[in-house]
């Protein structure tokens, strides 16, 4: 498990990939290379698929000691014994997350650009927040931008805060330095030649960031 207090670094974020055998064999390299958190999220498959999956993967998690999390279905995430849910701003109820995984558990919310949404969800128990988009994503086309302002007024909340949409080595360094603890990451590692190398490269975001 990862203790809130101490998360940073690379959020993975499963691409829509409905061949299991593929998908398993592009993110256990990458969890041995040490990303933070894995969040499943498959908004092709149906919900048999999503179940093998996920279990599939909390067994690759557990080997490699990285927390994983579900996007958006909190009984899936509590059928396969997660560290953890992330939910939109319509997908569930924080409280009732917290109260079904229990204390321990990572319970992330996007907060797209809205610090009020912030406010509710750290209230009610949220473990991180989540910020974006700040630059166009191919995965959300149409999702609300975010200014890298929010990261920095954001550290009231006293959480840990997480920068999401179309980010790249070339671009996530200044929202590190601007407060994000997490990048959050799906075809600018799984889509890149070599994702190990793309996911150093987001790694390396962090040491600049520190010098």
């Amino acid at each position: 498990m990862t203790p809130t207090s101490v998360m940073s670094g690379v959020y993975l974020i499963t691409p829509d990939q409905n061949d299991s055998q593929a998908l398993l064999a592009a993110t256990e390299p990458l969890l041995a290379a040490g990303v933070a958190l894995l969040q499943y999220r498959n908004k092709r498959a149906d919900a048999a698929l999503r179940l093998a999956q996920a279990t599939a993967l909390q067994a690759l998690c557990t080997r490699h000691q990285v927390p994983l999390l579900i996007n958006d279905e909190l009984e899936l995430a509590v059928a396969v014994g997660a560290a953890g849910v992330h939910l939109g701003e319509d997908d569930g109820d924080i409280a009732a997350a917290r109260a079904a995984l229990g204390p321990e558990a990572i319970i992330g919310a996007s907060c797209y650009n809205e610090p009020a949404l912030a406010e509710r969800a750290v209230a009610a128990g949220a473990s991180y927040i989540a910020w974006g988009a700040f630059y166009p994503s191919t995965t959300k086309p149409l999702a609300r931008r975010a200014d890298p302002q929010l990261l920095r007024d954001g550290h009231r909340f006293g959480v840990p805060q997480v920068a999401i949409g179309g980010l790249t080595p070339d671009n996530a360094g200044a929202l590190v330095a601007a407060g994000a603890d997490l990048l959050a990451v799906i075809s600018g590692i799984y889509a890149a030649p070599d994702p190990v190398a793309a996911l150093r490269a987001y790694q390396a975001c962090f040491k600049e960031a520190q010098r």
